[in-house]
């Protein structure tokens, strides 16, 4: 399917800062999709509460370190449209009418419900607005008529939802919303320095903002394959989280190298992660970049254009929808 219409969205959520899992999950991909397509990019910030609404001192500035991060990858605000998701207020009536009409065993049931639950134990998520995530994500989506959605595998049976919601709405109350379709990511998952899923929530992410030093101070003590205990052991590169990211970051030629080398103990440990600093930083340099130029800027401008450009689309959407259910 030839992309029409592309939404997606970045939690301003932690630090703000996005990670390289965060490029390879989203952000590689609105950077390709947006010579391809009509795009919608927000900044959910009424995501970010739903998980964490008990401190927001730091949201206002984690919503400037995310539309840094989107500036500095390369998403033209000429060509997309960046916005924030609190500044279209069109979203939050959706929600509510949608909600109306949502059964709440749809909710109960998305995987990441209880995994979150799990997760963050360590803080009181048992809310409406947490069971209700999915609907308002759901909402984000079809508000802009998006009809691609940019997600990692892990947001498959979210986009799922999205499509029965639609379903229903549509079998209801008369065609409004096309079903949007998943343009997977090619790197479902990018390990962090400790082997896990890199996740701000874990702190072993590589952050798109981090200076060479930064990334140097990371990747040396990184997690490799547990079976290198000393110099002369042979490893197995596919159990390696460092070797995950020289697949990611390094020359086919290295990443050949370097795989080579490892089963046979011809390269330490210390070698090969040098080599990956090398090329993360190579590779996040442009970033660097262009993420000074717009530091320099009155990005908050940028941030104003793109609000009413989303919110006009939204308010034509909301009006349709509530002239099919004649409210």
């Amino acid at each position: 399917m030839i992309p029409r219409v592309i939404m997606s969205g970045i939690r301003p959520t932690g630090t703000g800062a996005a990670h390289l899992g965060h490029w390879e999950g989203a952000l590689k991909s609105w950077v390709k999709l947006q010579d391809m397509g009509e795009c919608y990019y927000s900044i959910v910030d009424w995501h970010a509460l739903t998980t964490e609404y008990q401190d927001v001192k730091n949201i206002q500035n984690n919503i400037r370190q995310v539309l840094l991060d989107i500036l500095s990858v390369g998403i033209d605000p000429e060509k997309s449209v960046v916005y924030l998701q609190s500044a279209v207020k069109e979203i939050a009536e959706l929600t509510l009418l949608l909600g109306m009409m949502t059964p709440l065993g749809w909710l109960e049931r998305v995987p990441t419900f209880k995994e979150q639950q799990a997760q963050l134990a360590d803080r009181d998520i048992n809310t409406y607005g947490f069971l209700g995530y999915p609907l308002l994500q759901t909402v984000d989506i079809i508000i802009m008529k998006a009809d691609t959605v940019p997600v990692g595998e892990d947001q498959v049976f979210h986009l799922e939802l999205a499509r029965e919601i639609v379903r229903r709405f549509n079998g209801l109350y008369g065609d409004c919303f096309p079903e949007p379709q998943p343009f997977l990511t090619p790197i479902p998952k990018l390990p962090g320095v400790d082997g896990r899923k890199m996740s701000k929530s874990y702190g072993n992410a590589i952050y798109l903002s981090d200076t060479a030093a930064v990334v140097e101070e990371k990747i040396r003590p990184m997690l490799t394959d547990v079976r290198r205990k000393r110099r002369s052991d042979p490893g197995v590169p596919a159990d390696c989280p460092a070797f995950a990211l020289h697949k990611a970051y390094s020359k086919a030629e290295e990443i050949a190298m370097v795989d080579a080398e490892c089963r046979m103990a011809g390269i330490g440990c210390i070698d090969c992660k040098k080599i990956l600093i090398r090329n993360v930083n190579e590779f996040l340099e442009p970033f660097r970049q262009r993420r000074s130029r717009y530091e320099k800027m009155p990005v908050a401008d940028i941030l104003a254009a793109g609000n009413r450009r989303a919110a006009e689309r939204a308010a034509n959407t909301v009006a349709e929808a509530r002239r099919l259910m004649n409210v």
